[in-house]
């Protein structure tokens, strides 16, 4: 189902500006806009003092539709020199002249990163850094540690609304950490319980003090190992690694991938060492993956949705869930409850499922 609201057309009526609406309502003129534009549904009390602020019935100004159902398919012009197109491969629209044209982005970003300053003194802990923007805002900001390139996802979303995301690339067990010492707003975790085949949390439960912390679902994924397309070594599975002549490239301690990996090696009593490249350490799934893709070596334990955005294949080894854990503090903020709310909208979960192949029924529920 989709919400269907009619709030710009009521408040041009009543002759009142974003601003002055803002204000009255207690969020920022940003969110209003969101709202207006369908990119952020309020939740019920934001959605009263809209009805009271313009005099009218909440009714008046949401309403629910019926979905679409599936999403419509376009016939477009691939790019030429582009690499051979695969199912499921991400590309970009864009009409030129008489043609609509797709273009597929690079996998990898070669491009300068986001930033508001750089360093000035580069040293450990404090230290003073030369901005930008003098009058930048950063209260609409949250800092989450992670490692699912899906987070990018949610990302774009919340911008529209207002809210931006600072992701900080780190695996579960670092996220988890950074949450415990008050580094960030959010640690995203993959932890699967070597005994319970529990995901996560066994693991946040060893950390953070009873009801101290929220765990929220953002999206049931597959981890397995990725392989070059069309599987030229033929693995099947874990015990294949340990052939001779078959090289991996591993996750660094602490990662979800790299305790699976040993818990897995471990039930079938294969020695690490014997297995050829489990000492090259790639920081994140998607740089795991590309190791794959450039033929650098010949698999590597990651996420489908790695392999389907480099054009690999994948052998299934389980299925968890990836959950956001926030802190119970943070759960009032503003831009929180928008964070929450847009991992309910269609709109979020169509893209992440068709980028990734994520599982996103339960994406928002609170797991714990």
């Amino acid at each position: 189902m989709e919400i269907r609201n009619n709030l710009a057309g009521i408040r041009q009526r009543r002759g009142q500006s974003a601003a002055d609406l803002a204000r009255k309502v207690g969020v920022s003129r940003q969110t209003i806009y969101a709202m207006e534009h369908g990119s952020y549904v309020p939740n019920t009390a934001v959605a009263l003092k809209l009805a009271r602020a313009l005099a009218v019935s909440v009714e008046d100004l949401f309403a629910i539709e019926e979905s679409a159902g599936a999403p419509r398919t376009e016939t477009v012009e691939l790019l030429p020199d582009d690499p051979p197109p695969q199912p499921g491969q991400p590309v970009q629209l864009c009409p030129v002249d008489k043609r609509m044209v797709g273009a597929s982005p690079m996998p990898v970003a070669w491009n300068f990163p986001p930033a508001d300053a750089v360093l000035a003194e580069p040293e450990r802990g404090h230290t003073r850094v030369r901005l930008f923007q003098d009058d930048e805002p950063l209260d609409n900001r949250l800092l989450v540690a992670g490692c699912d390139p899906g987070i990018s996802v949610l990302a774009r979303h919340l911008r529209r609304a207002g809210v931006e995301l600072v992701v900080t690339h780190r695996n579960s067990s670092q996220a988890l950490r950074l949450l415990k010492q008050g580094w960030v707003h959010v640690a995203g975790s993959h932890l699967r319980d070597e005994v319970s085949g529990e995901s996560n949390l066994p693991a946040i439960r060893k950390l953070f003090a009873r009801r101290s912390v929220a765990v929220i679902s953002f999206a049931l994924w597959e981890e397995g190992i990725v392989v070059a397309k069309g599987n030229p070594k033929r693995v099947r599975g874990i015990a294949d690694l340990a052939r001779k002549g078959l090289t991996i490239v591993n996750r660094e301690p602490g990662a979800g991938s790299r305790l699976l990996l040993d818990s897995s090696l471990k039930h079938l009593g294969i020695e690490p060492e014997g297995i050829e490249g489990y000492h090259r350490i790639a920081q994140g799934h998607l740089p795991a993956a590309w190791e794959i893709r450039a033929g650098n070596a010949d698999c590597c334990i990651a996420t489908a949705a790695a392999a389907r955005l480099f054009g690999l294949d994948f052998v299934p080894l389980v299925s968890e869930r990836y959950d956001l854990v926030v802190r119970n503090q943070h759960l009032k903020l503003p831009a929180m409850q928008l964070l929450i709310e847009t991992l309910d909208r269609t709109a979020f979960r169509r893209e992440l499922e068709g980028l990734g192949g994520y599982d996103t029924s339960q994406a928002g529920r609170r797991v714990a």
